[in-house]
């Protein structure tokens, strides 16, 4: 299990916010940053940590996507290769953030259509980029006794389940998995153990989990939940984002370091 840092952000700012409460240019804040996303992708950098993620959390049709992008794209400058990019994300721009810098682009609401896997843009998404540059974002809540991918910001549920099947299918298209436990996400309530039990037992390619991490005890229950197979991001429980978790210490003990 190793920690893989994140940059999230909305509005055109470094945010931490509650995932639930996502809609559109409006959410509940955890944290707000004085900084840029230059900065903390700089700071990744220098600590060699890979495999780090950029969110946009504003849609392609928001007034503030552009001032979004650009921040994202200040990122990817700062720190080529070392992160991977998602929000938004189609064949048609997902060039630019890979020539920006982007390690991979991270992929949800072009490929989950209507409730469901649209195969046919799943497969033009991956000849596009490539399969080795694809992220398949599976954030998902549970619905039932189920946990099913959520896509539009995290506003719409589809019928797919977070499991066996789908996990095993979407690996032949991916490099990796990224998986927000939405009604977690921003929380510090703690992680969905479940989930992490599924992400472990069915992933077979590299899969991060986010949502609800609060201490290190979190992180090694992801460790073992997760089979030592599954790594973990976290926001807003960490000092960098305003919260009481120490990111140097969590860097020294779990870093996910780029050799």
């Amino acid at each position: 299990m190793k920690f893989r840092p994140c940059i999230d952000i909305h509005n055109g700012k470094v945010k931490q916010i509650v995932g639930s409460s996502l809609a559109g240019e409006k959410a509940k804040e955890n944290y707000v940053s004085e900084h840029g996303a230059a900065y903390f992708a700089e700071m990744y950098r220098n600590d060699k940590l890979a495999g780090g993620h950029i969110v946009m959390l504003n849609g392609r049709y928001s007034p503030y996507y552009e001032e979004t992008k650009a921040e994202a794209l200040s990122a990817l400058r700062a720190y080529p290769g070392g992160l991977m990019v998602g929000g938004g994300i189609t064949p048609e721009n997902a060039k630019e953030f890979l020539n920006a810098g982007a390690s991979h682009v991270v992929v949800t609401s072009f490929v989950f259509v209507e409730g469901k896997v649209d195969r046919e843009r799943l497969t033009l998404m991956k000849n596009t980029v490539g399969r080795s540059r694809l992220v398949l974002d599976l954030s998902c809540r549970k619905k039932e006794n189920a946990y099913v991918v959520a896509s539009d910001q995290w506003q719409n549920t589809t019928s797919e389940e977070v499991g066996e099947p789908l996990l095993s299918e979407l690996a032949g298209y991916a490099d990796e998995f990224l998986v927000h436990a939405v009604d977690m996400e921003g929380k510090r309530s703690g992680i969905e153990e479940e989930l992490v039990r599924i992400l472990g037992e069915y992933a077979q390619i590299p899969v991060t989990y986010a949502g609800g991490v609060r201490s290190r005890d979190d992180l090694i229950k992801i460790k073992e939940i997760g089979r030592d197979k599954v790594d973990a991001t976290i926001g807003s429980a960490l000092d960098i984002f305003g919260g009481t978790l120490k990111y140097d210490r969590i860097v020294a003990e779990f870093g996910n370091w780029k050799l």
